[in-house]
């Protein structure tokens, strides 16, 4: 199969050995270890910054605001998020803070209860059991496999060997195959028990009965090694990785957006760019939203089988997300060093179906995450005395719930349209007058506000369905595509890869992908202590260091537009 090779303008040489399209998290890692190896790699990204859903914006010179980095698991001295800044030189570079891990990073309330939710599996399971005395046998149960299944995935992803450990476990293999629903059911669980364990189910977006449970063990793994939140913001952890990759040689355009990934027998020969540039490599990386990538930069048919075109095609996504952004000139009074996940009844389940049944005329659950109080102090995240938070909810899949007829990716012009403005007023309104129920008045004291809707995220982000989360269904409950495509030379990184959403999944995935083309165990490697990368080989960092000018890349740093604060 040979994609459209049609073109008035002709090819760049082939000078780099690696095009990546799109600069979220995994491409950047797997892009800088490329690079650290000496491969010649090209990032290119359509926004005006680097980072994917892990960039930030800029309001009124005083307030920073994170989209997606809200806090990170895993980055105590055998983390595997520093253990892959370090590989690549830079692990001095981000500093992580704690949050309080002791007391409870999640705070989880619901009607009945409140929970606060501490690292490790042990402390949890002890604060399950007394939030739910009569349900101590099923917490075992689940808690143990828990465990065990989430300690072979790591050790499987660190390049142990594994086959003993999991013909050993044939019960946790079994389990780990199946929805997160099913072992709740396996459990016993009640629909109390169902909610505070899945309380936290906006961290990957899917219900019980819709994700699996390898899926939600491995995201609570990442946070039961402890909960952190890069110092700086987000940005920091971006501008790292693109320190990385240009320090090694590489090289990240912004303002680039790629209109087709060029196929010729079976086989990625580069890319165009939407003014008609084509520019060669013999490797190509897709960060893209993994339907993007097969349905419309690959062409569908033209470059894969009918069948994975049609899964792809047929594939349903994660929920999509709305978030308000608050800034206030005051400080919140008891607000933990933690994020707050409420639900208004203790079957969220049920809550959530009548969500969409009822759209969303209330709101049955809200995620609070407080940049103000995670990174204290902070000059870019607001001026002292004042407070920046997030409030976020989950909301019905589909355009027609915004009002509009398709999507944004798709030339919608959604902003100014009446019905999409009125939905989206009411429901800001709506979180607004439920989050003062939670953690007391506030609106009063607004200096900024600001509503981010799935639309948002399609517009910036071109992710399907707005969602930051990716495929949900992909053939079945928890299954998604690996790094590796069946075309030649293309592979894909990603909120959609089977490594997870999330900053640490990402990661995860980029690594896995820079060592199936490099053919060596990289995380295993840097986990144990390799270096990589070469730490001479990075630019200094000045009083006027800004993460975000060096997100937009070395060509771009001085260009006009860029937010300051102060």
């Amino acid at each position: 199969m040979t994609a459209d090779m049609t073109s008035n303008r002709t090819a760049r040489p082939d000078r780099y050995d690696a095009i990546i399209v799109g600069s979220g998290i995994g491409s950047l890692v797997c892009g800088g270890y490329l690079a650290a190896d000496g491969r010649r790699v090209l990032v290119l990204e359509q926004h005006d910054v680097a980072g994917g859903n892990a960039h930030v914006f800029r309001r009124r010179r005083r307030y920073e605001f994170d989209v997606g980095t809200h806090y990170l698991g895993d980055c105590g001295t055998d983390g595997i998020i520093p253990a892959i800044l370090s590989g690549l030189g830079v692990g001095d570079r981000v500093r992580f803070r704690p949050m309080d891990n002791e007391r409870g990073f999640d705070r989880v309330i619901t009607p009945t209860t409140t929970l606060d939710v501490p690292s490790g599996w042990d402390n949890y399971r002890d604060r399950l059991k007394r939030a739910l005395p009569g349900e101590a046998a099923g917490i075992d149960t689940f808690i143990d496999l828990s465990k065990t299944a989430t300690a072979l995935s790591r050790a499987s992803v660190l390049g142990e060997p594994v086959v003993d450990l999991y013909r050993a476990n044939p019960e946790v293999t079994r389990w780990s195959r199946r929805s997160l629903g099913k072992v709740f059911h396996h459990c016993g669980f009640s629909p109390r028990a169902r909610t505070l364990l899945a309380a936290q189910y906006g961290n990957y977006g899917a219900l019980p009965d819709d994700i699996g449970f390898s899926v939600h063990a491995g995201l609570m793994d990442h946070y039961m090694r402890g909960a952190y939140y890069p110092e700086g913001g987000g940005q920091v952890l971006v501008a790292t990785l693109v320190e990385a990759l240009e320090g090694h040689g590489g090289e990240l355009r912004t303002r680039t957006a790629v209109a087709r990934i060029l196929i010729e027998n079976d086989t990625a020969v580069g890319v165009e760019l939407a003014d008609g540039e084509r520019i060669l490599a013999p490797l190509v990386i897709s960060n893209a939203d993994y339907r993007r990538t097969v349905l419309d930069l690959c062409g569908g048919e033209a470059a894969f089988p009918a069948h994975l075109v049609r899964q792809t095609r047929e594939a349903t996504m994660r929920c999509p997300l709305t978030a308000v952004y608050v800034a206030l000139d005051t400080e919140l009074p008891d607000i933990p060093n933690a994020n707050i996940w409420w639900h208004d009844s203790d079957d969220l389940e049920r809550a959530h179906a009548r969500m969409i049944e009822e759209e969303m005329r209330e709101v049955p659950q809200l995620i609070f995450s407080f940049a103000s109080v995670k990174d204290a102090g902070a000059p870019n995240v607001c001026p002292p005395g004042h407070s920046n938070f997030q409030i976020m909810t989950v909301c019905p899949p589909g355009h027609e719930f915004w009002g509009v007829d398709k999507s944004p990716a798709d030339g919608e012009r959604y902003r100014r349209n009446a019905a999409y403005l009125a939905r989206k007023k009411q429901l800001t309104d709506t979180i607004l007058a439920t989050a003062e129920k939670v953690i007391g008045p506030f609106r009063d004291r607004i200096t900024h506000l600001e509503t981010a809707t799935p639309l948002t995220n399609e517009r910036y982000i071109l992710a399907s369905g707005g969602t930051p989360y990716g495929i949900g269904n992909w053939g079945g409950v928890g299954k998604r595509p690996d790094v590796r495509t069946g075309v030649e030379g293309l592979y894909v990184v990603g909120q959609s890869t089977r490594y997870g959403s999330g900053v640490g999944g990402t990661a995860t995935g980029g690594m896995v992908c820079a060592s199936q083309v490099l053919d060596r165990p990289l995380l295993g490697e840097v986990h144990q202590g390799a270096v990589v990368g070469d730490p001479s080989r990075l630019p200094d960092r000045g009083p006027d260091w800004d993460p975000l000018r060096v997100s937009r890349g070395r060509a771009r740093q001085t260009a006009k537009g860029l937010a300051r604060i102060g």
